[in-house]
């Protein structure tokens, strides 16, 4: 695994997952994210393609096949709330991914999330940045209920050899 740098914009996918009103969130375990809950997302690996990242995202995470069906946006997090604590600013560039999971869950990564749970935008909306791990998803939760939505064809991946 390539050696992850903070000090420059990096490349994450994330899923904003609904059904029946309600969107799945996980809750993390990571030092940097201990006990806070986010959106199935990581970083885009090197030479990897978007695409193959959302699907592998989502299913270490939650346990779920994702199946995307459009992207919700693309987002720019410039978060400065945790340069006291590790002495740089997190500056990730989001493709939000808005689709559809599988029926059956399987196991997900437990050492990386503790919990898989359903909220309602409200809930969400009444997290805090101690409990929400980005509070961009809370604008993700209006773009999403605004109808905001772009067909998977505006991601194009190409390998130059």
């Amino acid at each position: 695994m390539v050696e992850r740098i903070f000090t420059q914009t990096f490349g994450v996918v994330a899923a904003l997952i609904e059904k029946d009103g309600k969107f799945l969130l996980v809750k993390e375990t990571k030092e940097m994210a201990k006990n806070q809950w986010n959106h199935p997302a990581g970083w885009i690996d090197l030479e990897e393609n978007p695409m193959d990242a959302i699907f592998r995202e989502v299913k270490e995470e939650t346990g779920y096949d994702f199946q995307p069906t459009h992207i919700l946006g693309i987002y720019s997090l410039l978060n400065t709330r945790l340069v006291e604590k590790f002495g740089i600013v997190f500056h990730p560039i989001k493709i939000i991914f808005l689709g559809r999971i599988s029926e059956n869950q399987e196991k997900f990564m437990e050492d990386e999330i503790a919990e898989v749970k359903w909220f309602t935008p409200e809930e969400i909306e009444n997290m805090d940045v101690d409990t929400l791990r980005d509070l961009d998803i809370k604008q993700m939760v209006k773009d999403y209920f605004a109808g905001k939505k772009y067909p998977l064809e505006i991601l194009t991946h190409t390998t130059q050899e």
